[in-house]
């Protein structure tokens, strides 16, 4: 994750006891590089779906359905099925 700071110039990696994670604070930043990097380099696996969301989320947050509550409800059902709340096949 420190190596994506590097790479992409912006960003901070947080390392907790267990895991280490990348935080940008620019939507601006997510549309220019971080989405087209993983569209190119794509994530495999699970992960590959929480990406999908993800950028579902940043695209309704870019055309600023989050300041809507119909929005903000369909940002946190998203969220709510990412990661661990993912269904995963038997």
């Amino acid at each position: 994750m420190k190596s994506l700071v590097d790479y992409f110039w912006f960003g901070k990696a947080y390392t907790y006891k267990s895991y280490t994670e990348f935080k940008s604070r620019s939507l601006a930043d997510n549309f220019e590089k971080i989405i087209p990097f993983f569209q190119k380099y794509p994530i495999l696996d699970i992960k590959a779906l929480d990406f999908v969301d993800w950028c579902k989320v940043a695209i309704l947050i870019n055309n600023k359905a989050h300041l809507t509550k119909e929005g903000l409800n369909n940002i946190c059902k998203i969220k709510a099925g990412m990661n661990k709340g993912r269904i995963k096949d038997s």
